[in-house]
């Protein structure tokens, strides 16, 4: 799976495609069982997806965003909001300057708030951005694919995460995801608090219930919503 793009000058000159894909993911704690880079992991998997079906042009991700909520567990490395924020801006205009008219920012993580402002500022400018998946996209893959959870209950490191990365990096999960399980509903001072007072594993959600297949029909659901952002 090429997560990275492999295209060449030439390749994009032919292409032509004047819609443009940016991942966003994180680096930051995702529990015993998943990977640091899940976030950006997941945000380059529904691009990929994205760009078999649609015509796009798919950008490689940016890796590092806002995780300042899980800045207790080792590993975690953020950015500030005014960064990355500066970061999307910034690549909006370089690829309006190579003859794209719209940037979708395909945002794996959900502590990413600034993005949504960004897109917001940008609905009055003649270049246009939007943002992927929204929670309704979610909910609708949820629903499609069959989970249990609700996107309250599996917050993070859950059935979905887990789901997405048994179907696209089996290798990756690692042993325990079925023992995993952690619900914390009430997270109402969460930004203030940090994710520590939720969860000592990290985990909040219910990894126990992910399958490889879920995670494939989440995959397919997501590619279905983005024909009407499109």
């Amino acid at each position: 799976m090429d997560l990275l793009p492999v295209d060449t000058t030439f390749d994009a000159r032919d292409h032509g495609a004047t819609v443009a894909l940016l991942p966003v993911g994180s680096f930051e704690q995702h529990g015993p069982h998943l990977p640091l880079t899940t976030d950006t992991l997941v945000a380059s998997t529904i691009a990929l997806e994205l760009a078999t079906v649609y015509p796009v042009f798919r950008l490689p991700p940016l890796t590092i965003s806002c995780s300042h909520e899980h800045a207790a567990w080792a590993g975690t490395v953020s950015i500030s909001a005014t960064t990355l924020a500066a970061v999307v801006r910034d690549v909006a205009t370089s690829v309006a300057r190579a003859g794209a008219s719209t940037l979708v920012l395909v945002n794996g993580h959900g502590g990413n708030y600034v993005l949504g402002n960004v897109v917001q500022e940008a609905s009055l400018d003649p270049f246009r951005m939007a943002l992927f998946p929204t929670e309704p996209d979610w909910d609708d893959a949820r629903a499609e694919a069959g989970l249990s959870t609700t996107g309250l209950s599996d917050m993070h490191a859950g059935e979905l995460e887990t789901s997405i990365l048994l179907h696209a990096f089996p290798d990756l999960v690692r042993p325990g995801y079925e023992r995993a399980d952690h619900l914390a509903d009430d997270r109402r001072y969460l930004l203030s608090r940090g994710m520590q007072a939720y969860t000592e594993s990290g985990v909040v959600g219910r990894p126990s219930l992910a399958s490889a297949e879920k995670g494939r029909a989440v995959l397919a659901s997501l590619v279905r919503s983005f024909a009407g952002h499109l």
